[in-house]
């Protein structure tokens, strides 16, 4: 398999970091390696540990941060685990910086045996991690009802057309499986307007991030994983989190929000009675977009944002 990987922002993240070369750095999803890379080459006697639940990633990665081996310690595990295991295993209970990219990586996309794209013709899978015994897009298409079809492609894809899709996703399982992403692509281009499907620019994106977000369970103590990050952080250390819909981003806006907030009290209340402190603040009060033309020469970045937080 050949593996492809374009960081995105990258230039806007290594700087938001702001690194320390005797610092301690967590990639909690390091996919391709493309940020680690950057992050260990600045690295002196500080160290870079980094996490992916993909073991091709673990695999790929592993090769491109060969020459800072020394650095790096590469850890096959769900991000959302990793502030546990870095002071369970590793006894770290300090870090300088941490960076979460919470986008699908380019070989998943691109490979189709993956079932990410409706682009590339593969089996209906979209399991981040291979190994773990998770319900796949095949199962859902073809077993969930129709409520709980609905259900997924609306609260995780806010697809508007979702009811018409779930009844032609059942109409067409009773004649045949469906077992394709090519399959469930038609399914739901056939299930729109074709005004809709032409101005989209990718008509089936939002039930293929439905099913992907449910599967995964993406969303899911996204919200704890940060509140035990910003604990790990050292003074002044940062946080650079990188989203690519609205879902998730709204997750890491809020927690950011209320983390840099000192009273968090009803308006109305005369005097603070939560005793809640700030303990961070926002290096960017409005999320960081990719350039114009990282957005022409990678499509992928046009809908990510990042975040960036500094620990106080």
């Amino acid at each position: 398999m050949e593996f492809k990987h374009t960081p995105i922002m990258l230039e806007e993240v290594i700087e938001g970091l702001n690194i320390k070369p005797n610092g301690i750095y967590v990639d909690c999803t390091v996919g391709g390696g493309g940020h680690s890379f950057e992050i260990a080459k600045r690295l002196k006697s500080g160290h870079l540990y980094a996490f992916d639940r993909d073991s091709d990633a673990i695999k790929k990665s592993s090769q491109v941060l060969e020459k800072f081996k020394d650095k790096v310690t590469l850890i096959k595990s769900n991000y959302k685990e990793a502030p546990d295991i870095l002071k369970t295993q590793y006894g770290i209970d300090k870090i300088d910086g941490f960076l979460i990219d919470l986008g699908v990586s380019s070989y998943q996309i691109d490979e189709g045996e993956r079932g990410f794209s409706f682009v590339h013709d593969g089996r209906l899978d979209m399991r981040m991690d291979k190994e773990e015994k998770v319900v796949t897009a095949e199962e859902i298409v073809n077993t969930f009802s129709y409520e709980e079809l609905v259900k997924i492609m609306k609260e995780y894809g806010e697809e508007e057309f979702a009811s018409i899709i779930a009844k032609n996703i059942i109409k067409q399982r009773e004649k045949e499986k469906i077992e394709t992403t090519f399959q469930l692509r038609d399914i739901i281009e056939n299930s729109m307007p074709k005004k809709v499907v032409y101005s989209r620019g990718g008509a089936s994106k939002k039930v293929f991030q439905a099913l992907r977000i449910y599967i995964n369970g993406e969303l899911e103590g996204l919200d704890e994983l940060l509140e035990k990050l910003i604990d790990l952080l050292g003074e002044n250390g940062r946080g650079c989190v990188l989203t690519f819909h609205s879902l998730e981003d709204r997750i890491v806006k809020n927690v950011f929000k209320l983390e840099s907030t000192n009273c968090i009290c009803p308006p109305k209340t005369p005097i603070c009675i939560c005793g809640h402190k700030a303990k961070i603040k926002l290096v960017n009060k409005k999320p960081i977009v990719a350039g114009e033309k990282e957005q022409k020469e990678n499509s992928r970045s046009t809908s990510a944002k990042l975040r960036i937080i500094e620990r106080i």
